[in-house]
């Protein structure tokens, strides 16, 4: 029989949990709903076990650790993570379930961007902007043209989720998830999806200038970590241009008169061009590096295939 698992992160949503389990209550009969309390100060754990739900609690606080917490935890074969804002429409489930039920995705987003109601209905300045900026470096970065990076309502199958080691604390989580999928190979199908704000009362957790500080951050990690030779590249690229800015003029000195006077010039760009060449160095080590990441990977991918298979197998005899 399947089993399927909705999984709801909550930090204070006394407000709208109620109506978010019984949305997927209701949609979803047979699943099992677990909600995640991360140390809230409200009735919100109080309310989620009134309602049926399984309440666990997540003490590190963050968003990431819940999520670790929660691909740790469960096991089904279909997991439907959603936030318990009320801002996702639980009808929409079964569209989202579909096609990584019928294996065409391990992982399915509700994206929120395409039809336009998060620019309508979202009220916080510049959280779209972010989205933008982020989503474009992804896209460029793989080659991709996902729509919605930062969405907090995904499906996936089980492979994807005991395979990924979840990293971010807070609320990086869903452009690790994105990066991870990307960098994995494994499928991705985004559906539209209606987003509505959240409702008069509830307020977001979310931070317009910190977590800007935050989009910028996981930018130059995502391609330090997975293009590890771009980047160093880029940043050789910026040493050389500073130690060649430095040095030319050393450089004609001494054509002009087979002497060196500016000598502290001289050993500044000599240093800068040691570090480009030490940069590139870096990177194409790092390079090798996650290329053979990559392969262990696919390696222990397979095994868990293979352990897996042989558990269904079994369970049929």
């Amino acid at each position: 029989m399947e089993k399927i698992a909705v999984l709801i992160p909550c930090y204070n949503e006394e407000l709208t949990v109620e109506k978010v389990i019984k949305d997927f209550r209701r949609e979803l009969p047979k699943a099992e709903i677990y909600v995640y309390d991360n140390n809230s100060k409200d009735k919100t754990a109080q309310i989620a076990r009134e309602n049926g739900a399984v309440v666990k609690h997540e003490y590190k606080q963050g968003k990431g650790n819940v999520v670790r917490s929660m691909f740790s935890d469960i096991d089904a074969d279909l997991y439907i993570m959603v936030d318990g804002d009320d801002t996702y429409p639980a009808e929409a489930v079964h569209t989202l379930i579909d096609p990584v039920r019928r294996g065409e995705a391990d992982m399915c987003i509700g994206d929120r961007l395409s039809n336009g109601t998060y620019q309508k209905e979202n009220k916080r300045l510049f959280h779209e902007f972010g989205n933008n900026i982020v989503r474009g470096s992804i896209n460029f970065l793989f080659g991709s043209k996902l729509k919605d990076i930062m969405t907090g309502y995904r499906v996936f199958n089980k492979k994807f989720v005991k395979n990924m080691p979840v990293m971010s604390a807070k609320f990086e989580i869903e452009t690790e998830m994105s990066l991870y999928a990307l960098d994995k190979r494994f499928v991705i199908k985004e559906i539209p999806i209606v987003y509505r704000d959240r409702p008069e009362g509830s307020f977001s957790k979310l931070n317009t200038i910190k977590d800007g500080c935050k989009v910028i951050k996981t930018i130059i990690k995502m391609l330090k970590n997975y293009h590890p030779f771009r980047f160093y590249t880029g940043v050789a690229a910026i040493f050389f241009l500073l130690g060649l800015l430095v040095g030319l003029p050393v450089v004609v000195e001494f054509f002009k008169t087979d002497y060196i006077t500016k000598v502290p010039s001289a050993v500044l760009a000599t240093g800068l061009m040691i570090i480009a060449v030490l940069a590139e160095q870096c990177g194409i080590i790092l390079e090798t590096v996650v290329r053979v990441n990559r392969e262990n990977y696919e390696l222990n991918l397979l095994r868990y295939t293979q352990i897996e298979e042989l558990k269904r197998r079994k369970e049929h005899e």
